[in-house]
């Protein structure tokens, strides 16, 4: 791989997963770390980026310095436009936290300043870099269960994070569901066409708003995808990636959100019920070298050696904030929204 530069803006909590990723990551080298908190972005310095690292809180002022090939972008949501605009200008391409924008509106201007600037603007989104979902993702493209018919999701979690996400509206749907969202679209092959949604806030919940949330989504091919979930959950949690069932025609395969993997096939039809045999996990498949952020670091990386758009560019993983838009809309206004009223500028 060819050898980069990168400055890494937004030195919190989540900064450090990626930290950690970059030694993985053949020719990466990270000389910059900018956080309006200084001290925050010396302590991320001194523990990753050595005594010649550039540490300070202007990422402007970080490029010029540096003269990165990439822009990192750790900050919160409604500072990724900001960011973007900055770097995709200095001729910088970027890496960035999910959500992609805080609204549509921002998620436009970062995919049209991407395309103005011709530089690759890309999403992390570490789930489609899970050795299980490959496997997971195999049985469903396989004529093992059939033409898919449904996929469902299982979100539940009593995450008790302090600090914004108490106090951000919409923050299962658009700080954590946006993952489970994308792996969606990424098991089905499909973009979502319609969104129906509901959203509440628990009894006995510490968020300020709507923490819970049921949704359905009509795909293209015609699945239908549903979700279930509650950062709020006390007791009996899922995992962080979710607890997943895809129905087929002629049988169900299910995956846990860690290494579990179970499936049923109909081996005869008689009678009222089916006889099913066990379906053996896949084990054929093409998984990842590196799986999370290392992997999707390193595809991205590979992408921008081999001149070719990573799997999360912008203008694909609009696609995926489009979802969570969508559902917000129909929570907000009692009716099934169209994924076009939220994709097309001005609808």
């Amino acid at each position: 791989m060819i050898n980069r530069r990168a400055v890494l803006v937004g030195c919190g909590g989540i900064s450090g997963g990626w930290l950690k990723a970059v030694p993985r990551v053949p020719g990466l080298s990270v000389v910059g770390f900018v956080d309006l908190d200084a001290a925050k972005a010396k302590a991320r310095a001194e523990a990753f980026g050595g005594r010649e690292a550039f540490v300070g809180t202007r990422l402007e002022e970080a490029i010029e310095k540096t003269r990165p090939d990439v822009v990192l972008d750790c900050t919160v949501p409604e500072a990724r436009w900001p960011v973007a605009e900055i770097a995709l200008s200095a001729g910088c391409h970027v890496f960035s936290e999910k959500p992609l924008a805080d609204s549509m509106e921002n998620a436009r201007r970062i995919c049209a300043a991407a395309r103005a600037a011709g530089r690759t603007h890309a999403v992390m989104q570490n789930r489609r870099c899970l050795v299980p979902i490959a496997r997971f993702r195999r049985w469903i493209e396989s004529d093992a269960l059939g033409r898919l018919a449904q996929l469902d999701a299982d979100f539940i979690l009593g995450a008790h994070f302090g600090g914004f996400r108490d106090r951000m509206r919409h923050v299962l749907l658009l700080d954590m569901a946006i993952h489970h969202f994308d792996m969606a679209r990424f098991l089905i092959g499909a973009d979502a066409k319609w969104a129906w949604c509901r959203e509440w806030n628990p009894p006995g919940s510490w968020y300020d708003h709507d923490a819970a949330a049921l949704a359905a989504f009509g795909m293209a091919d015609g699945t239908v995808f549903s979700y279930r979930g509650s950062w709020c959950g006390e007791g009996l949690n899922t995992s962080w990636q979710a607890r997943w069932r895809a129905q087929g025609e002629r049988g169900a395969a299910e995956w846990d959100g860690e290494d579990g993997l179970r499936g049923e096939i109909v081996a005869k039809t008689r009678g009222f019920k089916s006889e099913l045999a066990p379906l053996a996990p896949p084990d054929d498949f093409d998984a990842w070298r590196k799986d999370g952020h290392a992997g999707m670091i390193e595809r991205f990386f590979r992408c921008l050696d081999e001149g070719r758009e990573p799997e999360t560019v912008c203008h694909e993983n609009i696609k995926s904030l489009a979802m969570v838009f969508a559902a917000i809309r129909s929570a907000a206004e009692d009716r099934r929204v169209s994924l076009d009223e939220i994709l097309v500028a001005g609808a």
